[in-house]
């Protein structure tokens, strides 16, 4: 018997079956070209839908002109998107999947385009970011926008999608925004109690429900609770759901927090599995009607326990669906251990914002020629990879796919390169278990894998002769002006256990090694007690992790504050000597003339000796990873598949 019953069951949404309980929430992809949709967007979500999902809520629809919430994202505000989106439905129909379009008016949350107007909102009040407070909306104008969401939801269903999701929760747009009090000031009948401000959201609710009858599904997104002083809470939540419920709404995605609120709405790495679940269950209380919930449900055993334990409905599993397309027939397969894990790292959305086109760390290609459908090699070869770090290993599997006899050499006892280090700090862990996943890639795709094997001019020269060479990884930088100091290491050593700093330890660097490192030494309990650890931060930029966004950052930021870790920055260490430690600060020298441990956390190298050995040995090679430039996971694992598809 298969393990994930409850996940695998049908269930009747309104007047319609889903085959599974495996819903894909809103993931912004920016595969729309100005509003419309792209074969590529329709192959995006078929791939999914081929994969086994029951029902897609696609990213954010926009429905009316003015106001764009992101460049990429797909509009529906006039009859000329409906062939797109019939594409579209039909695609995912082809395998049996529903799909619902998310509708939303970004109102306060709108992408300032050139030439937009000002920014509109339930009051004036805007988010922290805003330029300008927008305007409150004009009663005359909410009436348009009501018409203008139930044309959308006709539009998308003469397209032939199943239903539509409107968009009300994280205090996020303008139903959000017009729900919660944190934006809702107004004190005519949209405003004030509860009733008041989510008269807006139900009269969307009817006015769809009129123009597209029984049959077609409506489903309202909420925050369970906003987690925030002013917010709305749980008890606000329950009612408003128990309001939807007799307003026709056939089924609730219950969410949690806000956009305002980095971490809460999207939760970051290393936090619970499940996140909103908690406010989910109890709203499943007091209402009949089926009840999604949503929140880093990244492994099919925890959905399964949400639903078999009465918690949720559905689970809504958006990044381990856009990491693995196959996640859905993975589980129903029991093929659990080859789902290509998602790592929560959230860089699918960091570049969104910024107008790039959806990516993950993981999984290198959403293209159609991708890991799954790679063409063999016209010509097989014989390659040796030096190094088993994400590139490495990366390069290793495709490679062996497209037909080449490939041998991976690894000098440590494990397979893994820096990721081994990089899985060790505080919320990191789930690095792990790609570790795991690329090694069994290695083993299903016939890679030879030597570990404890340090190659050598002497290897390359006879063993290895006429082997194409792939050599990826780079070492740790040590400042060598700095080893004077009487107990230094680099934070590899400390994340690797081959050193053990004391009790007062300086980190130079505040990026993201110099602040995991920190948060990992410093004490879990910032209460004084005298055998805790006092960590220092030394960054020379004005602020630390300054190339990182998103929850991940603020959280770990937050823990380290907690923790009493000190963070210095547009701080230079200028010299050190035995005992003390040196640094300027607007001009002004300093000295820490108590600490006992420094530590290095400024950046990684290339190893200069590897390359020289290669040129000496006259192997054909290639450099990838950080052996060819500096990166993260994600730089890695994209430059081993795309040097090893091309080989």
């Amino acid at each position: 018997m298969n393990n994930f019953e409850h996940l695998l069951s049908p269930i009747k949404i309104g007047e319609t079956t889903v085959k599974n309980r495996i819903f894909m929430p809103p993931l912004s992809t920016n595969l729309a070209d100005k509003g419309y949709v792209t074969d590529e967007l329709v192959e995006h979500y078929k791939a999914r839908a081929k994969g086994g999902v029951g029902l897609f809520v696609t990213e954010v629809v926009t429905v009316e002109p003015t106001y764009c919430y992101l460049p990429g994202d797909m509009c529906i505000y006039d009859d000329s998107f409906i062939p797109g989106w019939k594409k579209l439905a039909d695609g995912v129909h082809e395998y049996g999947a529903k799909i619902l379009p998310q509708l939303f008016h970004p109102a306060h949350v709108a992408f300032p385009l050139p030439g937009t107007p000002r920014l509109i909102a339930p009051s004036n009040v805007g988010p922290y970011y805003a330029k300008e407070a927008p305007r409150a909306v004009t009663k005359e104008e909410l009436k348009v926008i009501i018409r203008q969401f139930g044309e959308a939801a006709k539009r998308a269903q003469t397209a032939g999608t199943d239903g539509v999701e409107i968009h009300a929760a994280h205090a996020h747009g303008l139903l959000g925004g017009f729900l919660t009090p944190l934006y809702n000031k107004r004190t005519d009948e949209y405003g004030g109690d509860i009733n008041h401000r989510l008269r807006l959201t139900l009269e969307v609710v009817e006015e769809v429900r009129r123009v597209c009858g029984k049959d077609f599904i409506i489903d309202v997104r909420i925050s369970g609770d906003e987690y925030t002083d002013g917010g709305l809470n749980l008890n606000d939540m329950i009612y408003v759901a128990k309001q939807l419920e007799k307003a026709g709404v056939d089924f609730l995605h219950v969410s949690g927090g806000t956009t305002i609120m980095r971490g809460s709405a999207i939760p970051a790495p290393g936090t619970p599995m499940g996140s909103h679940a908690r406010v989910a269950a109890e709203i499943k209380k007091y209402v009949s009607i089926p009840v999604a919930t949503v929140g880093r449900i990244t492994e099919p055993w925890i959905a399964e326990e949400l639903i078999a334990n009465g918690k949720a409905d559905m689970c809504m599993i958006g990044r381990a669906n856009l990491c693995d397309p196959e996640f859905a027939n993975k589980v129903a397969a029991d093929k659990v251990d080859d789902i290509r894990p998602c790592i929560g790292c959230l860089r699918c959305l960091n570049g969104i914002m910024f107008g790039r086109r959806v990516a993950c760390t993981v999984n290198p290609s959403f293209e159609l020629e991708n890991e799954e459908t790679l063409k063999p090699a016209s010509e097989r070869k014989n390659i040796i990879v030096i190094g088993s770090g994400p590139a490495g290993m990366e390069a290793a599997f495709v490679a062996a796919k497209r037909g080449h006899h490939v041998v991976l050499c690894e000098k440590e006892e494990d397979l893994g390169g820096l990721m081994r280090i990089a899985c060790v700090p505080i919320a990191k862990q789930d690095l792990a278990r790609l570790i795991q996943y690329m090694s069994r890639k290695l083993e299903q795709a016939g890679v030879e894998v030597r570990l404890n094997c340090a190659v050598d001019r002497a290897m390359l020269e006879n063993e290895f002769k006429g082997y194409e060479v792939i050599a990826a990884g780079a070492k740790p930088i040590v400042m060598k002006a700095f080893t004077e100091f009487k107990q230094w290491m680099t934070a590899d050593d400390v994340l690797a256990g081959k050193a053990f700093p004391g009790r007062k330890t300086v980190v130079i660097g505040g990026g993201s090694v110099g602040c995991e490192t920190a948060d990992y030494l410093a004490p879990l309990v910032n209460d004084l007690f005298p055998r805790n650890r006092d960590v220092t931060v030394l960054e020379m930029a004005g602020g630390v992790m300054l190339t990182e966004s998103g929850p991940g950052r603020s959280l770990l930021v937050k823990r380290m504050m907690a923790k009493g870790v000190q963070m210095i920055c547009s701080a230079k260490v200028e010299r050190v000597d035995h005992d003390n430690i040196y640094y300027t600060k607007d001009g002004v020298e300093h000295c820490i003339s108590d600490a006992d441990t420094l530590v290095f956390a400024v950046g990684y190298k290339a190893d200069a000796a590897v390359e020289e050995m290669l040129k000496e040995s006259g192997a054909v090679y290639h450099l990838i990873g950080d052996a060819a430039k500096v990166g993260n996971i994600k730089d890695a694992v994209s430059a081993g598949y795309q040097l090893a598809k091309g080989l």
